[in-house]
């Protein structure tokens, strides 16, 4: 089964959650095809701010209820994370929200200490795998990029435990080159597909990012790169036949080492 994935790079207004939501309906507005999966940066609403108090929401906020409501006009999923507020707690959470109006969620599990994240949120303790159109999928954050073992694609019998990793990202330009690295080696090493997210642009801080938004094969291979510096939309079909059609003839994952995080 094939599945059609958008990514969008893009700008963010800093610390705007109605400049960038209205930004982002035009842009999924303007997907010209049908399409599964659409792909929002990190802290898409917002960008990367550490200024949580003020700007984090509910999970019965503004942010979530656009996500819903987009997933469901597109007819496809939205996912993309936001600061969101729990108990007391901040979680910078990725959302999985479904056309039917469900949503799943997933919070950053690696707190990035050079911009001091890991002193405004707290991490997330487990991942998430989701389920949908035949494929199984794990959406992670950024700096999970760097923690091979965090996306480690094995479960309890060796088997794979999923077929695609989404990274959302703010990810700064003066690392580009270990993004682009690890986005592959992701790929090669978990035998899946990998879609890679990021923004453009400058954010509040005076950081600048430039993009190299990608999809990767399970081979290695770019099979969808967004240009430097551009705020666009690329979609690319994945070919499930072909990912397991590669697992059966090149079998890795029967001669990994077992462990447990």
């Amino acid at each position: 089964m094939n599945l059609n994935v958008s990514i969008i790079q893009s700008e963010l207004h800093w610390e705007n959650v109605g400049q960038n939501l209205e930004m982002f309906a035009q842009k999924i507005d303007e997907i010209s095809k049908p399409t599964d999966i659409i792909v929002l940066p990190e802290m898409f609403n917002t960008g990367f701010s550490m200024d949580s108090e003020k700007l984090a929401e509910t999970m019965s906020g503004k942010t979530v209820a656009w996500m819903k409501a987009q997933a469901n006009k597109a007819d496809s999923v939205i996912t993309g994370s936001l600061i969101v507020e729990e108990e007391g707690a901040f979680y910078n959470r990725l959302i999985w929200a479904v056309p039917n109006g469900e949503i799943q969620v997933y919070d950053k599990r690696h707190l990035f200490r050079m911009a001091g994240e890991h002193n405004y949120f707290s991490a997330g303790e487990k991942r998430l795998i989701v389920n949908y159109k035949g494929w199984r999928i794990c959406p992670l954050i950024c700096y999970d990029l760097r923690f091979p073992v965090w996306s480690r694609n094995t479960s309890k019998n060796d088997s794979p435990a999923y077929d695609c990793l989404i990274y959302v990202a703010n990810w700064p330009a003066v690392r580009k080159q270990p993004w682009s690295k690890l986005l592959e080696a992701r790929a090669i090493e978990n035998q899946c597909y990998v879609v890679g997210v990021n923004r453009v642009g400058e954010d509040g801080k005076r950081i600048t990012y430039t993009g190299n938004s990608v999809v990767v094969n399970p081979k290695g291979d770019v099979i969808s790169n967004i240009a430097e510096n551009t705020n666009t939309s690329e979609s690319v079909d994945l070919f499930l036949s072909e990912l397991n059609d590669f697992r059966e003839k090149f079998p890795v994952s029967m001669d990994g080492d077992e462990f447990t995080l």
